[in-house]
């Protein structure tokens, strides 16, 4: 829990490996991930460093398990997922998973090989069956008219749109004629089958091609074949062309292979026709028996492999990353060893020396050397987070990773974040939907993470679902406090208001004022917790609300910007920085102090010293209460108001004496402005002399300054000119914003009421139609009404409010809160670990598929 306030320390270290334990040293760090690896040949190509070909044995091992896993989905075959993390294996059994693989990949490619050759073998007889089935039907019809013999009727020169064609409906041009076909003499033709689809085209063209001088039959098969190349179900039909002639059948044929139909010989005689059916179908019965008995050989296959295929690639995925961490290594010829440089987190440094120590056993080498080095090289981020914080670290590191050893701002955002949240969503009914959906993925944790989904906004929700889950809380809380349930109110207490008036009173007046300076309507004690039931039925009600979000939500603001700032004391003091706690923590904690804190105290004076009674004394009622936002206006520019005359009269003043310390407190923020923007660069300039003076070796007792976002030369001109460019920079960004981020905390008010406004509007103009509604039919109208209103309100109100209210959230942490003490200049700590490389894998593999 310690890593979460501040990174932990890490240290670079240098590790001496032997050649033989090399392997299996990594792989034993890979287990462990907590070790993250420098490249020492960063100018050195991929292609030339030491282990290339182990990892294109690797990316090869890897083709072939595709192929595999490619091949037994096509068969719809569960893969068996047991769990198992099974170790990276040694380097001489690659070898075994190799040939293993190969054989494989072989094996498989011929059974394919083999089964796409019987299934084409199939396809064709089964076609030649068709084709032999429907050319007796053809040879046996009469009275058809061929195309030759109506010369007198179609002129050979007639255009093509007045030719005679086929229609799609006919498988004859239907001219009756009384010429029977077995009488005519020197006729050829050939048969085949051809896509339904271009059947059409097909005939257009023959007619075209061959000026109408053939005669075409075609019927469709009705049962779909299965096309051996892809293994899709396409539809075919079956033709048979007759000709005279030898060039009209080369033309034919042409025409023929153009639309890649398939052509088969057909016996002219009867006799042989069936001969050759019934040799189809004997070839067909052997073809299915040895057909069936191939695709059981491959099932078995798809199947062993099936059962070791998730540990067969995990073992490749380790053995591959083993080899590219190997890469990044130096090369001692001399020792015969490999160099390594890492970063590793100084608490595990006695775990990585017990990990080097089990991979050195295990190859029965030297044991390796672990030296720790200085450096001036920043080091890694690193936040040793849980299940529950790594969201939150999420978060902030979405908006950038924290200097190293900086203050991290996640441990403070775990309880500032959903209730930040919860000010711009108070409602009790909208807290508990989003609480139960966050409790639910939080029982259902386990079960959850083992199933892997595809859609990217399920695995958003479940990665947050300790966020939504306290922002749900959160919310319920803050709609007890604005006693809000869904745009109603609770009545748990009983109102601490009461109506004195009779009932004629209350029925003639639209409305009743109630004075809470009367005993008889207002009992003088408030509303146990959260705001009175009664102000929902209250005329004025949003006049209230606006008042009391308003105050709330400046209020809230200020004190997170001031945490922030006071934060960044912690960061001056462990960076040693005191030149800036003297010339930025000060002025700036001065400056916010002496305007925007000193606002929020008028505000407690004006609730505490300003209230109805009867002992009240007039001046100190609430209609004397003067306006804050006129009197911080008047604080700035230094205004005075002339005192109050008479004892009675009302004072523009909350206290004695306010004037002058107003006076005093604006001369002081405007004093803080030229110290933040001049005294730094002095002081840096001023010791940098005294360092020219006495040597490079520093001054004793001169303040110490290490900027973590530039170089510490102040003695330059140039780096002099960055360092005041920098301050004012960093001068004008504090104090501008110190305006606009109080402004801006302004949207929890803003949020908050519109959330409420449209609740109420979805209950008056949705659910109240139901409500109003009576008898039998509005019984039945509920049930729809109801079910419209609750799927909008968990729609607009919880989901789209929601992710409204959440990025406001995120806006203001990042900005207005992070922004005071928090730089984000640091880079992750990635450590080698077989557990991120192999979740990266999968989910890169769920998205190819």
């Amino acid at each position: 829990m310690g890593s979460l306030f501040r990174s932990e320390e890490v240290a670079l270290c240098q590790l001496f490996l032997q050649s033989e334990s090399a392997y299996t040293c990594v792989s034993e760090l890979g287990e462990l991930g907590l070790v993250q690896f420098r490249d020492l040949n960063p100018d050195v190509n991929a292609f030339q460093r030491k282990f290339v070909n182990e990892v294109r044995r690797c990316d090869e091992m890897e083709r072939k398990l595709r192929y595999l896993e490619r091949e037994i989905r096509r068969d719809a075959i569960p893969m068996q997922d047991t769990g198992d993390n099974p170790e990276a294996p040694m380097p001489r059994e690659m070898i075994d998973l190799e040939a293993n693989f190969e054989k494989l990949e072989n094996e498989l490619k011929e059974v394919n090989s083999n089964a796409e050759a019987l299934k084409r073998n199939y396809l064709e007889l089964t076609e030649l069956r068709h084709i032999l089935k429907k050319t007796q039907v053809f040879f046996d019809e009469e009275g058809h008219l061929w195309p030759w013999q109506a010369e007198a009727m179609y002129p050979p020169n007639l255009p093509p749109d007045q030719a005679p064609y086929f229609d799609d409906d006919d498988e004859t041009i239907n001219l009756l004629t009384d010429i029977s076909l077995h009488q005519l003499k020197h006729i050829g033709f050939v048969a085949g089958v051809i896509l339904r689809e271009r059947v059409a085209s097909f005939e257009r063209m023959l007619w075209r091609a061959c000026r109408g001088n053939v005669f075409l039959r075609q019927a469709q098969i009705e049962e779909p074949l299965e096309d051996p190349a892809t293994g899709e179900q396409v539809y075919k039909s079956v033709f048979i062309i007759f000709f005279q002639g030898e060039q009209l059948k080369l033309r034919v044929k042409k025409i023929c292979e153009g639309f890649r139909a398939t052509m088969y010989p057909c016996p002219e005689a009867p006799a042989d026709r069936r001969e050759m059916a019934m040799g189809v179908k004997t070839r067909l019965d052997d073809l299915n028996t040895v057909l069936s008995q191939t695709q059981d050989h491959r099932h078995r296959v798809l199947v062993s492999a099936a059962r070791n295929l998730r540990s067969w690639m995990l073992k490749v995925w380790k053995i591959k990353a083993i080899y590219h961490s190997l890469n990044m290594f130096n090369i001692d010829t001399i020792q015969n060893g490999l160099i390594a440089e890492c970063w590793i987190p100084v608490p595990d440094l006695e775990t990585v020396q017990l990990a080097l120590r089990r991979g050195t056993e295990k190859s029965g080498s030297l044991p390796a050397i672990l030296n720790r080095l200085s450096c001036v090289e920043s080091p890694p981020t690193f936040h040793r987070t849980n299940k529950f914080t790594r969201a939150f670290q999420g978060l902030i590191d979405s908006y950038g990773v924290a200097s190293y050893r900086e203050m991290n701002p996640a441990v403070y955002t775990i309880i500032t974040f959903p209730f930040l949240f919860a000010i711009m969503f108070g409602d009790l009914g909208h807290g508990i939907i989003m609480t139960l959906f966050g409790a639910w993925m939080v029982w259902k944790e386990k079960p959850l993470s083992v199933k892997k989904v595809d859609s990217e906004i399920w695995n958003i929700f479940f990665g947050g679902r300790y966020i939504i889950l306290l922002m749900g809380t959160f919310s319920m809380y803050t709609g007890i406090i604005y006693n809000d349930v869904f745009s109603k109110s609770l009545n748990l207490f009983g109102s601490s208001w009461h109506v004195p008036f009779n009932e004629s009173t209350i029925r003639d007046n639209r409305e009743i004022m109630l004075d809470p300076k009367q005993p008889d309507q207002y009992e003088g004690t408030p509303y146990p917790i959260g705001l009175d039931p009664l102000w929902q039925l209250a005329a004025n009600k949003i006049n209230f609300l606006n008042s009391y979000k308003m105050k709330i939500s400046i209020i809230f603001g200020i004190v997170h910007m001031m945490f922030g700032i006071i934060l960044s004391l912690w960061n001056h003091r462990f960076f040693n920085r005191r030149l800036n706690v003297l010339c930025e923590f000060i002025p700036q904690v001065l400056f916010m102090s002496c305007l925007f804190v000193y606002l929020t105290l008028l505000v407690f004076i004006k609730w505490v010293n300003y209230g109805a009674g009867e002992d009240v004394p007039l001046v100190l009622t609430p209609g004397c209460a003067p306006s804050i936002l006129i009197t911080f206006i008047n604080m700035v520019l230094m205004k005075g108001y002339e005192e109050a005359k008479g004892p009675n009269s009302c004072s523009a003043y909350m206290y004695d004496g306010q004037f002058y310390l107003q006076r005093m407190m604006v001369v002081v923020a405007v004093i803080c402005v030229p110290w933040m923007l001049v005294a730094k660069p002095y002081f840096l300039y001023r010791a940098s002399k005294q360092r020219a003076m006495l040597g490079t070796g520093g001054v004793e007792g001169a303040m110490e300054e290490t900027p973590s976002t530039m170089p510490v030369q102040p003695a330059e001109d140039h780096d002099m000119s960055e360092i005041l460019i920098h301050q004012g920079i960093h001068t004008i960004e504090f104090v501008l914003g110190s305006v606009s981020h109080t402004a801006s905390y302004l949207r929890l008010w803003a949020l908050s009421l519109a959330h409420a406004q449209l609740s109420e509007v979805l209950w008056g103009m949705v659910l109240r139609i139901g409500l109003s509604t009576a008898g039998t039919t509005g019984g039945f109208a509920m049930y729809f009404i109801f079910a419209a209103w609750a799927t909008l309100t968990v729609v607009i109100l919880v989901l789209m409010e929601g992710l409204s209210a959440f990025l406001h959230t995120l806006r203001l942490h990042w900005v207005e809160f992070q922004s005071k003490f928090y730089e984000g200049q640091g880079y992750a700590f990635v450590p080698f670990s077989f557990d991120s490389i192999l979740e990266a894998n999968e989910s890169t593999v769920t998205e190819a598929k």
